[in-house]
């Protein structure tokens, strides 16, 4: 699960991360009275939405007045950003972040995530602020410096210590950039993050040490320990229908193509998406209906599916050991019959209750191609979407 930057802020200030004043609004009548109770003769406005690259995309700003802030917010609120994370359809801006200016005398990066080859948690540093850290990675990789760290210890100090002798942080400002690190991972571990991350980092001319930016992701398997984290959620930055699917329990993503696909395990369903794409057809959909799903779970699935307007056909791909492939058939005729079906559904059914789901679909009015195999199905329903 995502959240905006003041969000992250908010919660890296319970965790006694420094970070600047800032106040948040939704109407452009507010920003005046924000840019006040800022107290900062210089003011950036910023534009919450969840992606990156907003400042390319003309969503931070530096004001230099009241008035200045004022007409960037009215330039910045409503408007639709497009960055490389976005799309070409862009995302509204709804809400924006009014926050002090800072002196900024360096700027830095530090990041915690999943190392996935080491099997543990990585701290990765750079003296490299302020731009994508792949963009370091790529030019500079010598300059990106990793600690990674034991589950069982944790972060220990003289690993924080190090990346900040490696990047170079004024040494009147190692303590507390160390305390800041492992504040920063208290929060990670604490928190279920899966992706914790300060760019910039800067070091400021007061000598302090400040999360300019901030960006934590969070494990939505762990939301159930962390209500306060869920409180967080923006609907209105999710798609439509995956924010629907998540109400049914249903692993829903949704992507470019026009064939829907409905899967139960998700491995199987990354394969299901492969063949399609190998048969010369484009997935419009990732869904996995879990391996032990009701009529009414395969129902609402199927709805969702076609809720999208660009399905112009459907795969269903079932293998059944605690799924029964009848469960499956009765869901995909009721949801089929529900939604008055207009397009060519093609079903390849397998393991528990196979004979009998296969009779439901047989017995069915509704037109139904059923397959044998994996690879028959993806085949055929690219055959008839063309």
């Amino acid at each position: 699960m995502n959240i905006h930057e003041y969000q992250a802020k908010e919660l890296l200030r319970k965790y006694n991360i420094s970070v600047p004043k800032g106040e948040v609004i939704n109407k452009m009548e507010d920003a005046e009275m924000a840019a006040w109770k800022i107290e900062s003769d210089i003011a950036v406005v910023k534009a919450q939405i969840h992606a990156g690259g907003r400042g390319k995309a003309g969503g931070i700003k530096v004001a230099k007045s009241i008035d200045e802030v004022k007409a960037y917010s009215k330039e910045i609120l409503g408007k639709k950003l497009v960055t490389h994370q976005t799309g070409p359809e862009g995302k509204e801006v709804k809400t924006l972040l009014i926050e002090e200016g800072c002196d900024i005398e360096k700027e830095y990066y530090l990041g915690i995530t999943l190392d996935r080859e080491a099997s543990r948690l990585t701290m990765i540093a750079s003296e490299e602020g302020g731009t994508e850290i792949e963009e370091v990675a790529d030019k500079s990789p010598e300059k990106i410096f990793k600690e990674v760290i034991d589950p069982v210890v944790g972060l220990a100090e003289y690993q924080a210590r190090r990346l900040c002798f490696n990047i170079n942080i004024p040494t009147k400002l190692i303590n507390d950039t160390v305390n800041l690190m492992m504040n920063l991972y208290q929060c990670f571990m604490e928190k279920d993050c899966s992706l914790a991350e300060i760019n910039p980092l800067v070091v400021t001319g007061d000598n302090r040490v400040m999360a300019l930016d901030a960006k934590l992701n969070f494990d939505e398997n762990s939301l159930y320990r962390n209500k306060d984290i869920l409180e967080y959620r923006d609907l209105d930055e999710e798609d439509e229908k995956e924010v629907e699917a998540s109400e049914h329990g249903l692993s829903y993503i949704s992507l470019d193509g026009n064939i829907g696909c409905m899967v139960n395990g998700a491995g199987l369903a990354m394969a299901t998406m492969d063949i399609i794409k190998f048969y010369g057809g484009e997935p419009a959909n990732f869904l996995d209906v879990g391996g032990g799903a009701s009529e009414e779970k395969v129902t609402n699935a199927f709805k969702i599916i076609l809720s999208d307007d660009r399905v112009k056909g459907i795969f269903v791909n079932i293998f059944g050991g605690i799924m029964k492939c009848n469960v499956i058939a009765k869901g995909i005729v009721k949801a089929a019959k529900e939604v008055n079906l207009t397009v060519p559904l093609v079903v390849r059914l397998e393991g528990t209750n196979v004979s009998l789901g296969k009779e439901i679909l047989d017995d069915s009015d509704i037109n139904i191609i059923t397959v044998t195999s994996m690879d028959e199905g993806a085949k055929k329903v690219v055959e008839l979407i063309k």
